[in-house]
């Protein structure tokens, strides 16, 4: 149920979710004070929201001798208050109530258990409370003004002409209770002890005092329990707020308001919402704690997309080994094109040295289990991490108040233990496309077979016709290309052919490792980039995200 629309078109109820909210998302950021202080209104709200809502807790509050028990008692028409000259007269709130059907629980929680039915005045609803002296020589007294100021639905402070510029009552109450004005009225009581001119001069002067304080919108009266002088519009004014039913919701909006402003200002609003009554705390908060709309989130894809993603990613790069992983992309390329389209008498050796990725434990395919055997990062590129994270940081944190910033700095190393293992899991699961045999190396390789089988034919015929000339048998018919016969033909020329095929394919082989290289760079890259993303910008971005959400809540909150 949507408990009443505030000026700003914001119900109770959604003002409420979002304190309660913004209080669980400055957990761990702010001070465990204003938290639970948020979180206190939003219980009481919950619990007084339950409660009777046909009836308004007034409570009349002043300094000792200001004459609240005797407006009490002219105002319920009893002699209930005690009224005397010793300090304190009022030991213990008491309550008149107009209309106590359904009070009960409402007095209950208010914990006042001196109860006195009143009739007449129109004041159906009303519960008047006549509180201890704020300013009493018993600390017992003085706690229990604080603790049924900060729940009572209605406010009014009785002042008089001698202390109503005392400071006391202005920083220990009134300045900080300046949001609550829409639930508070001023009583310049005992006007009747001034000349004309005077109460004009003392009203006068008491507004300019209560303006100071972030008053000045709010109701003075003056009037005279003696006399009855401003009675009639004092009764008027209570009369209005009781009729409507709605001074306890009022009351609950500015509540809300002023813890949503504690949360934002980190504590300085914090009176007139719970235990931060008669704290002395400021009226207003820090100028620009709180900044509307920080700027794209980090790891959105465009916030540090430029300047730090880079440097980021590099010193990452570095202490990962990339570039010694890429070096052996082009090597391994070529060692393999070698042993696959090398000259066939000499390709085995190439057989015999090791397979430069299979040296890191690299076989540059998705999915590699294990760890890599690329050397260890070095405490010189673990500083050069450590600084690049650090400046991610710096610079997500920017526009973003204190303790917000510190929470964004903390996020980007937040999983620093964690890049370690991440990087080498990250190199040794990226395909780096070398698993793939072009199909050159197989028909190079075929064609070296030939030539080969040539060059074998060739000796085979030579050593024939040795062996016929050594047996001094008739000598066959050789052919010839020109003078030189074809057994020497195919000798040398397979040698000749076989080594020129042998250093064609070298060449293409370098120049395939260079690509290679360049696309595993490129694809190592995505994944260095990734790890970056996951554990160092996301955190980032999910920190700025939460604080953005609690500037919204914040400000819904506020919004009166």
């Amino acid at each position: 149920m949507k408990l009443r629309l505030g000026r700003a078109g914001v119900s109770l109820d959604d003002r409420l979710a979002a304190l309660a909210e913004a209080a669980d998302l400055a957990e761990g950021r702010l001070g465990s004070a204003v938290i639970e202080q948020a979180r206190g209104v939003v219980a009481r709200a919950g619990t007084r929201s339950g409660l009777s809502v046909d009836h308004t807790a007034v409570a009349l509050a002043g300094a000792t001798g200001s004459g609240k028990s005797s407006l009490f008692n002219v105002l319920s028409g009893t002699s209930l208050a005690d009224v005397g000259v010793t300090r304190p007269t009022t030991a213990q709130a008491q309550a008149a109530l107009w209309d106590a059907t359904g009070a009960g629980p409402l007095l209950d929680w208010l914990d006042v258990p001196r109860r006195h039915s009143v009739d007449g005045g129109g004041l159906s609803g009303l519960i008047l409370l006549d509180l201890p002296d704020h300013d009493s020589i018993e600390l017992t007294h003085r706690l229990e003004v604080d603790r049924l100021v900060a729940v009572v639905d209605l406010l009014v402070w009785v002042l008089d002409p001698q202390k109503y510029a005392d400071a006391a009552v202005h920083e220990r109450y009134l300045r900080p209770l300046a949001r609550h004005r829409d639930v508070m009225l001023i009583v310049l009581n005992q006007i009747d002890r001034l000349p004309r001119r005077a109460v004009d001069r003392c009203l006068t002067d008491l507004r300019s005092l209560l303006a100071v304080d972030g008053l000045s919108r709010v109701r003075v009266v003056g009037v005279s329990a003696v006399t009855g002088e401003g009675l009639p519009e004092l009764r008027a004014a209570l009369s209005a707020q009781v009729s409507r039913r709605t001074a306890w919701a009022s009351r609950l909006e500015a509540d809300a308001a002023a813890a949503a402003g504690a949360l934002a200002g980190g504590g300085d609003d914090t009176a007139g919402i719970g235990t931060g009554i008669g704290s002395g705390a400021g009226t207003g908060t820090r100028a620009g704690w709180i900044v509307p709309g920080p700027r794209e989130p980090v790891g959105s894809g465009e916030a540090l997309a430029g300047s730090l993603i880079g440097p980021l990613v590099g010193a990452l790069e570095v202490a990962a080994a990339v570039p010694l992983v890429v070096e052996a992309v082009a090597k391994a390329h070529r060692h393999r094109a070698v042993a696959a389209t090398g000259w066939p008498v000499t390709r085995w050796l190439r057989k015999l040295r090791p397979d430069p990725l299979r040296r890191l434990h690299i076989e540059g395919v998705v999915g590699t289990p294990g760890r890599t055997s690329v050397p260890a990062a070095t405490a010189v590129q673990r500083s050069q991490v450590d600084t690049a994270i650090r400046e991610v940081g710096a610079e997500a944190a920017q526009g973003v108040p204190e303790p917000w910033a510190a929470a964004v700095r903390h996020a980007a190393r937040s999983h620093v233990g964690e890049l370690g293992d991440a990087l080498d899991m990250a190199v040794a699961r990226t395909s780096l496309g070398v698993s793939r045999r072009p199909r050159w190396w197989r028909a190079m390789g075929a064609v070296q077979w030939l030539i080969f089988a040539a060059l074998m034919a060739g000796a085979a015929w030579l050593l024939s016709l040795l062996a016929v000339a050594a047996l001094m048998l008739p000598e066959p018919p050789t052919p010839s290309v020109g003078e030189v016969p074809w057994p020497t033909v195919l000798l040398l020329g397979g040698a000749a052919a076989g080594l020129a095929v042998a250093l064609a394919c070298r060449v293409f082989a370098w120049l395939g490792g260079r690509r290679r290289a360049r696309r595993a760079a490129d694809a190592l890259r995505a994944s260095i980039v990734d790890v970056a993303g996951r554990l160092v910008l996301a955190p980032v971005s999910g920190e700025l995200d939460r604080y953005r959400r609690f500037v919204e809540r914040v400000t819904l909150a506020r919004s009166r």
